[in-house]
């Protein structure tokens, strides 16, 4: 009998240690970064306020416009390989797509009002879901700014062509018509030879095997890229509004110019591939409006960011949306959706009309709002990068700051690369469809946070609030969730890469991060936040 008690007693104790360990195991995926410690790391640092409203306004349209209007709109007008296009129906897919942007907006602006430190989405995950979903939306934050990037990249070298051409009497053939394997990605270069009736594979050069298509524009401005966000940005709202006051009159060149041109009939049918193609459409053009949720990363920098936040997000969220209806019913009347020109949309919409020196200018303006859009893309990428590291999920070298300069250099060379190799290898549609996903599950993410951090933290002073919540956080995660899970059923390649992302974010958080909280000891880390 002794034995048999000894022997229960060893069982019990072995079964204590098990869920004692799975205790803290689960414990520590679920350890929350204090948001009064938040704000007490970011009076540490003390970024200067300077931001007003009007100021966040100009950066959020700035941040906006740009990504959408002159790239995907013409994918979600005419469709692609994989998704169909919503035709002039467009338009009520833009109000679908900016509903499901208002309702996010809605709850960034309650965090960012009541929270106002850098970091965005990521931080607030990590005040209210705990140390592993932190992780996971930083993760997944990276997909929709490096693989938005891709996206914007390839645009950008779409438009730079178009440019070109402008000086065909003046620049030698091989320079404005060069091979399609110079100046886009695999799949882009497969699709365009195909298009012409020619064999790729008698084309595109080969090495040891391996089809070689390299986009040398988009190389050329990403290494651009990489050298002006080392030196770093002389941070000038001027500046930015001058950029901003280019992009808009382009915008409205094309739609003064394009109202003239416009033929009813290409209005019929309002919807070619129905209800499908509408949400279809919704699903695409959401990359259009991927910029207002940046602002958040502003909030140590906003004058009274409890006020101009929610005002600078949602102005800018509004603003655009009115932009886009315009600029969609302009496109659709002037230009057949089967004649829609994916890469350069509205330039080639003026070219097809005969004002070829508008199509001059609006690629000019293009330019200039992609290049603005890359800038804060990436330097958006190495930023959540940077905090990530500073919470200790990735290696401390991420941190090395440049001697001179005093920006991250080690962490903006590797984000450059990145977005090389993807330019590579993703195109146009693949890279927004990507991003979209990564953007969806963000908002997801901050419209439940807002939900948990309701119930956790009842007294916490919310100088915005979310009106009629819990209603409109639920719609949020309904809107943002159902037009994910809708487009999958279309998409084939980026509807596997999405899992793919986040298994390896997973993996890479267990094998690495979770280790070096542990190692390094999560209670200095908590001292820290309390320093």
């Amino acid at each position: 009998m002794g034995k048999n008690n000894d022997f229960d007693l060893s069982s019990n104790s072995e079964q204590k240690a098990e869920i004692n360990v799975l205790s803290g195991f689960v414990k520590n995926l679920l350890t929350l970064k204090n948001p009064d410690n938040m704000l007490k790391q970011a009076q540490k640092v003390g970024l200067k306020k300077t931001l007003g409203a009007f100021d966040l306004i100009i950066l959020g349209v700035g941040a906006i416009i740009g990504s959408g209007i002159f790239t995907v709109v013409g994918i979600a007008a005419a469709g692609s390989s994989e998704s169909i296009g919503a035709g002039p129906g467009l338009i009520i897919s833009m109000i679908l797509a900016s509903l499901a942007c208002v309702f996010s907006a809605l709850c960034y602006s309650e965090f960012a009002s009541m929270i106002p430190v850098a970091g965005s989405a990521y931080l607030y995950t990590y005040a209210t879901m705990g140390e592993f979903m932190a992780w996971l939306i930083g993760w997944v934050l990276m997909l929709e700014y490096i693989v938005g990037y891709i996206a914007v990249v390839s645009a950008w070298s779409g438009y730079f062509m178009q440019f070109l051409k402008g000086f065909s009497k003046y620049l030698p053939d091989f320079i404005v018509n060069p091979p399609v394997y110079l100046i886009h990605d695999y799949s882009t270069a497969v699709h365009e030879l195909t298009l012409k009736g020619i064999n790729p594979d008698s084309v595109i050069p080969n090495f040891l095997g391996i089809p070689v298509s390299v986009n040398i524009p988009g190389i050329l401005i990403t290494l651009f890229i990489i050298l002006t966000l080392i030196k770093g940005i002389q941070e000038s709202t001027k500046m930015t509004g001058l950029m901003v006051a280019i992009k808009l009159g382009v915008v409205g060149l094309f739609i003064l110019t394009g109202a003239f041109y416009i033929k009813p009939e290409n209005w019929i049918p309002f919807a070619p591939n129905g209800i499908s193609g509408i949400f279809m459409g919704a699903f695409i053009i959401f990359f259009a409006y991927i910029g207002f949720d940046a602002l958040a990363t502003a909030a140590e920098e906003t004058k009274n960011p409890q006020k101009n936040l929610p005002i600078g997000i949602i102005g800018s969220l509004g603003v655009c949306t009115i932009i886009y209806v315009l600029v969609a019913l302009v496109l659709t009347g002037v230009v057949p959706i089967n004649q829609i020109d994916t890469h350069a949309p509205i330039a080639s919409a003026m070219v097809m009309v005969g004002q070829s020196w508008i199509a001059g200018l609006i690629s000019i303006g293009a330019l200039t709002g992609l290049t603005s859009v890359l800038l804060v893309l990436m330097l958006a990428g190495t930023r959540i990068l940077y905090a990530m590291s500073r919470d200790r999920f990735l290696p401390k070298i991420l941190q090395t700051l440049h001697p001179k300069y005093k920006t991250p250099h080690i962490l903006t060379i590797m984000v450059g690369i990145i977005c090389i190799i993807g330019s590579l290898t993703l195109d146009i549609s693949t890279a927004a469809e990507l991003c979209n996903f990564g953007t969806f599950a963000s908002f997801i993410i901050v419209c439940v946070a807002v939900l948990i951090l309701r119930k956790t933290d009842p007294d916490r002073p919310r100088p915005f609030k979310v009106p009629f919540s819990p209603f409109l956080p639920l719609m949020g995660i309904f809107c943002c969730g159902g037009l994910m899970l809708y487009s999958m059923q279309f998409l084939q390649k980026s509807r596997l890469l999405f899992p793919i992302w986040v298994v390896i974010g997973i993996v890479l958080y267990f094998v690495y991060s979770y280790k070096q909280l542990r190692k390094e000891g999560h209670g200095a880390l908590k001292e820290e936040d309390n320093a």
